[in-house]
């Protein structure tokens, strides 16, 4: 042994311990390296960069099992451990597809009730093993991408756009792209500097930047001022739900629904609450007390089942599973579900009274 190295003892001890105990094969090769697993897909947090005061872009290096062909513009799921409980969000990719990659990154603003948000942007340390999900969505980057395209964006709604962008930068094939970026400062701006020089590079991408603290919100009535022939464009918008609700209607009254792809990072869900009651897991054995606004998924994942999920907006229909028996309810519109052996989405029903689900 060189002299001056120590040996690792703390973790000689973990090892010969968990030799002394029955272990899945998977758990073996987990002593060896973390990121070596077939039951779950994991990551390893290279580095954390702080993009603004409020956010930060997490370089994340995945293990067995992960592809790298994501679209420009999908979102994945991360699980962090806090407090002994695994908590799941998904967020957009920022970083390019590579077919030869060996990381991802992810770009996170800490909202203030964002219990998880904050922690990944202020508290998560390099080394951190997390759990993921691959990618999903369908807000992406056609291939090839339309002669001319506009980015009618608002905050973090830049993130899965900048994934977007910086694809078409990699490739040389940069269209016509009018990008109008939204943010209370320029200071929040996240990729700000990256954005300008982008649009240095590229005579054909233009950036408009728009500080809402000073100049007030994006007016759609103006759009003919900011982009002449926005009717001729493919459009992709993304950020805080009134800006989007907004950009939707206008694009409606203009008959160009089709022309439009949303990206929403959350759901407003508007639908009465459950009476709450016992959720049971049966293939799991496990159960779950739930008020009337929990969902069906979240208890679930406070249970510690494997509950599947994507993009936690009931728009993939990634969690859907089988009611067994009871009846849940729709927290968007309402309505109740109690045939047995129907389909239901975890992630927008809660319980009313006792239920049971099929995982």
């Amino acid at each position: 042994m060189a002299a001056g190295s120590t040996i690792p003892w703390e973790r000689v001890r973990e090892a010969g311990s968990k030799l002394t105990t029955p272990l899945h094969p998977d758990d073996y090769l987990s002593l060896i390296n973390p990121l070596w697993s077939s039951r779950e897909l994991r990551g390893r947090v290279e580095k954390v960069v702080q993009e603004t005061e409020d956010a930060a872009t997490l370089v994340i290096r995945p293990g067995w099992g992960w592809r790298y062909d994501h679209r420009p513009g999908q979102y994945v799921g991360i699980g962090v451990q806090l407090d002994g409980k695994f908590h799941w969000r998904s967020y957009s990719v920022s970083s390019p597809p590579k077919r030869k990659g060996r990381t991802i990154a992810i770009t996170v603003r800490a909202m203030p009730e964002g219990f998880l948000s904050d922690h990944l942007v202020r508290g998560l340390a390099p080394g951190t093993i997390v759990r993921l999900a691959l990618p999903n969505g369908d807000f992406v980057l056609p291939d090839p991408p339309p002669a001319e395209m506009l980015f009618l964006v608002g905050g973090s709604g830049i993130t899965p756009v900048m994934a977007m962008l910086r694809t078409l930068d990699r490739r040389g094939t940069m269209p016509d792209v009018v990008v109008h970026y939204s943010s209370p400062t320029a200071e929040r701006m996240i990729f700000r500097e990256e954005l300008e020089a982008l649009a240095a590079k590229h005579p054909s991408l233009t950036l408009h930047q728009l500080h809402t603290d000073t100049d007030g919100m994006l007016e759609l009535a103006d759009l003919d001022d900011l982009c002449s022939d926005w009717r001729q464009r493919d459009t992709w918008a993304c950020g805080p739900a009134p800006m989007l609700d907004a950009i939707e209607e206008h694009f409606e009254e203009a008959g160009l629904s089709d022309q439009l792809h949303l990206e929403r990072f959350s759901l407003a869900l508007g639908g009465d609450g459950g009476e709450g009651g016992t959720i049971t897991f049966q293939n799991s054995g496990k159960t779950a007390e739930a008020d009337g606004a929990t969902t069906v998924l979240e208890a679930g994942e406070e249970a510690g089942v494997g509950m599947p999920y994507g993009c936690r907006m009931g728009i993939c229909h990634t969690c859907t599973l089988t009611l067994v028996e009871g009846t849940v309810r729709d927290l968007r519109n309402g309505n109740e579900f109690s045939q047995p052996n129907e389909q239901v989405q975890t992630c927008v029903t809660v319980p009313v009274g006792n239920c049971t689900l099929n995982i």
